[in-house]
C-alpha cells in the first residue's frame, strides 16, 4: 500500500505498462520485479539488465571552494578527485556514524555532482549547505528532480550502448564519468555500478528518460531484460555490497563495516567526523563484517540473530536472500569481535537454529 504523497519517476507510466509490480521505496513508486525476480537477476549475470535508479539524489557542489568544501563535508579527499573520475565515500555525524553512502564525479574542476541514496537526499543535501556555509565560494544545489538516472549492467551492457552512441566506452575506466549523446540524447555517461557486473549509468533530463529507456530496450532486444528492486538487492548482496539502513547506519561507522580505506585521515584540514573516526581506527573493531552462506534451505533475514552452538547470540543479520547464482541463502551479518573467528554459526530463524558457514566477501566475482 502506497502513500498518497509517494513520489513517481519520470518512466513511472513505462513501468506500469510493463506490468511491474510496484512497491513504494524511499518515498517513491518503484518496480519490485517485472516477472521473475531469479530470471531478472540472472539476466545482468549472463546478458544485461535494464533498471530506473531515478530516485537516487544528484546534488551539485559548485565553485572555487566546492573541492575544499567536499573535503571538509565528507571522510574522503575529493579536492585531489580528477575530472571525470568518481569516488566513493561518505558523509558521516560528528560520532563518526554513517548518514549516507556517496559516489561524488568531478565533472569540471568547479562542479562536483554527489549522488545521494534516495532516503537519504534531504539529509545529505541539508548537511552538505550547513558544512559548506564557511566556504563562501561553494555553492549547494540539489538538482534531483531535473535528472533521471537509468543503468545498464551485465556483460553484454557495453555492446549494447555502443550501438547508441559515439562516446569513447572502451576507454571510459571504472569509477569514471563522461558526456557523451545516447540515441542523439545530451547524457552523463557513468561507469560505477552496483550489481558486480560491468555497465553503465547514464544520467539525463528527466524529459529524455522515456526516449533514453525504449532506444536501450530496442537496442537491447533478447538479450536485455529489465529488472526491479528485487533483483537489485540481489545481485548487490551476492557482490558483498553495502546498503544503506541495513550495513550502513548512523551506529555503525566505516570502520566497522570494512569500509575503513574510505577515511582520509591524512588529508588536509579537519573534517565533519574525524576525531571520533581517528580514535576509532586506532581500535580493534568491536565487531566484523562477515558472509554467510546456509546449509540448508531457509534463509536468513535481516534482523536474525547470529548465535554460537549453545544459543548465545554473537552477531546479527543486515542482508539476506536466496543467491540465484550459488543456489544456495546468502547473508551478510555483524559478528561480535569475539566470535569472529568461529567457524561454527548458526542463525536463529523462527527459533530454529539453521547452521551456516562463514566466508569471506564477496560471494560474487565476475571473471573478467
Amino acid at each position: 500500500m502506497s502513500t498518497p504523497d509517494a513520489k513517481r519517476t519520470p518512466l513511472h507510466e513505462v513501468h506500469v505498462e510493463l506490468g511491474a509490480m510496484i512497491t513504494e521505496f524511499a518515498g517513491y513508486l518503484m518496480p519490485l520485479r517485472y516477472g521473475s525476480e531469479t530470471a531478472e537477476h540472472q539476466a545482468v549475470r549472463t546478458g544485461a539488465g535494464l533498471f530506473d535508479l531515478s530516485h537516487m539524489g544528484e546534488i551539485f557542489v559548485t565553485g572555487p571552494q566546492a573541492g575544499a568544501a567536499l573535503d571538509h563535508a565528507l571522510i574522503g579527499h575529493l579536492s585531489v578527485l580528477a575530472v571525470g573520475r568518481a569516488r566513493y565515500t561518505m558523509i558521516v555525524d560528528p560520532a563518526g556514524g554513517v548518514l549516507d553512502d556517496l559516489i561524488v564525479y568531478r565533472l569540471a574542476p568547479e562542479t562536483y555532482m554527489v549522488v545521494a541514496n534516495a532516503a537519504n537526499v534531504a539529509t545529505v543535501r541539508a548537511e552538505l549547505t550547513a558544512r559548506a556555509d564557511g566556504f563562501e565560494k561553494a555553492t549547494v544545489d540539489d538538482r534531483s528532480g531535473a535528472y533521471a538516472l537509468i543503468a545498464v549492467q551485465g556483460p553484454k551492457a557495453h555492446a549494447i550502448l555502443a550501438t547508441l552512441t559515439d562516446a569513447a566506452l572502451a576507454d571510459l575506466k571504472y569509477y569514471a564519468i563522461l558526456p557523451g549523446k545516447v540515441a542523439g540524447i545530451d547524457a552523463l555517461i557513468a561507469r560505477t555500478g552496483y550489481t558486480g557486473e560491468d555497465g553503465f549509468e547514464l544520467f539525463v533530463a528527466a524529459g529524455d528518460a522515456v526516449a533514453v529507456w525504449n532506444a536501450v530496450t530496442e537496442a537491447g532486444g533478447d538479450d536485455l531484460r529489465p529488472a526491479g528492486l528485487s533483483a537489485r538487492d540481489t545481485l548487490r548482496l551476492e557482490a558483498g555490497m553495502p546498503l544503506y539502513g541495513n550495513e550502513l547506519t548512523t551506529e555503525t561507522t566505516p570502520y566497522d563495516a570494512g569500509l575503513g580505506r574510505s577515511v582520509k585521515l591524512d588529508k588536509p584540514g579537519d573534517f565533519v567526523g574525524r576525531a571520533a573516526l581517528a580514535a576509532r581506527a586506532d581500535t580493534p573493531p568491536g565487531r566484523t563484517l562477515v558472509g554467510l552462506v546456509g546449509r540448508g534451505r531457509r534463509v536468513p533475514r535481516h534482523g536474525y540473530a547470529v548465535v554460537t552452538p549453545d544459543g548465545t547470540p554473537c552477531g546479527v543479520v543486515t542482508s539476506g536472500a536466496p543467491s540465484p547464482t550459488l543456489g544456495k541463502p546468502i547473508a551478510m551479518a555483524y559478528i561480535d569481535a569475539g566470535h569472529a573467528e568461529d567457524t561454527d554459526l548458526a542463525v536463529d530463524i523462527r527459533g530454529k537454529h539453521e547452521p551456516v558457514d562463514k566466508v569471506a566477501l564477496p560471494f560474487y566475482r565476475r571473471t573478467s
